[in-house]
């Protein structure tokens, strides 16, 4: 059999012989083509985070198992080892502004500066918020499902925080979730909770937010509850920068009369006798309305980390707004 092919081989013509080879080279040539530039052609833009948290952003022209070529958005063709991308994310029109600038999500857009919104935590991006008087940590169980807890530097007090979200439509979700702390070692006696919900238009790079809740709490066998509302919002501005509005309102509560009746004696000046006096007084009792409104912005210094700014004015019956700078770190875990 093998005789007989070199048989036929000898009597082709050089020039049919010569185009056998280049149509083999060919094949071959397309074949590799076509198991290392799978990628060729293809128009769609990535963003590439690497384990270090540098962000590159490009169309990829090539890729195996040991690199990834790539076209950046400056018209710089490089190469990327695998073993330094932790991630490649496929990118939306919506991550771009009008102008084409690519702005992205906010990686930490379920949070303001001291509420939340309706949007769940991706699973597995767990994140600490680092603030003046102690952190606050939050894990996301599962992509609608979230666990954390707050404290200061002290462990007074500690505040555990349950959220489950609901997406409604494409930028609708709504999210019912609670806090319970308790003054731990230094007030036992102290315990608090706070059920809330909270509904939000928008995505992760921009949003606004609605929540309401009831907040109760329980010191030496009294109880005492207020209701308490907030509107936030924010929007990314670009790559690095976004802006973020929250507020807390504390809503006055109602308004009762109280009387007390006690015995004011007196020593008569004509008598020089001890003589009983029952005093009746009326008084209100009102529990105030208070308010926290914080504007602020956001710099996202990598895909992982941000620093966070704002000012808060505080606000009661009967006081003026006074400004207070507030700061915090955001760190993925």
């Amino acid at each position: 059999m093998k005789g007989n092919f070199y048989l036929h081989l000898r009597k082709l013509r050089p020039m049919k012989i010569l185009t056998l080879v280049l149509f083999l080279c060919m094949l071959a040539i397309g074949a590799f083509a076509q198991a290392s530039d799978s990628l060729e052609g293809n128009t769609s833009t990535y963003l590439i985070i690497q384990t270090d948290g540098t962000e590159i952003i490009g169309k990829i022209l090539r890729q195996d198992e040991r690199e990834v070529y790539v076209l950046t958005i400056d018209d710089r063709k490089i190469y990327i080892p695998q073993y330094v991308i932790k991630e490649i994310v496929l990118l939306k029109s919506s991550d771009f502004n009008s102008q084409g600038t690519f702005v992205g999500e906010d990686a930490f857009a379920t949070r303001y500066f001291i509420t939340t919104n309706g949007l769940p935590i991706k699973k597995g991006e767990h994140y600490v918020q680092w603030n003046l008087y102690g952190p606050d940590f939050h894990f996301a169980v599962r992509d609608d499902l979230s666990i954390g807890f707050t404290t200061s530097w002290v462990g007074i007090p500690i505040i555990g925080n349950i959220k489950k979200s609901w997406q409604l439509k494409e930028k609708t979700h709504v999210a019912l979730g609670a806090l319970v702390g308790t003054g731990s070692w230094a007030v036992p006696s102290f315990a608090g909770v706070l059920p809330f919900g909270s509904i939000s238009f928008g995505d992760r790079s921009k949003n606004i937010a609605f929540s309401a809740g009831y907040g109760a709490i329980f010191i030496d066998g009294e109880v005492t509850g207020r209701a308490m509302t907030s509107v936030a919002g924010m929007i990314k501005l670009s790559n690095k920068i976004s802006i973020v509005f929250d507020s807390f309102i504390l809503l006055p509560g109602q308004t009762t009369t109280e009387t007390r009746t006690y015995d004011s004696g007196f020593i008569n000046p004509t008598t020089g006798l001890y003589e009983s006096q029952i005093i009746t007084e009326s008084y209100q009792d009102r529990q105030r309305g208070f308010a926290l409104i914080i504007p602020g912005l956001r710099w996202h210094q990598s895909a992982r980390k941000a620093f966070q700014i704002g000012f808060t004015a505080v606000t009661a019956d009967g006081v003026s707004p006074f400004p207070i700078p507030t700061i915090q770190w955001y760190r993925k875990l």
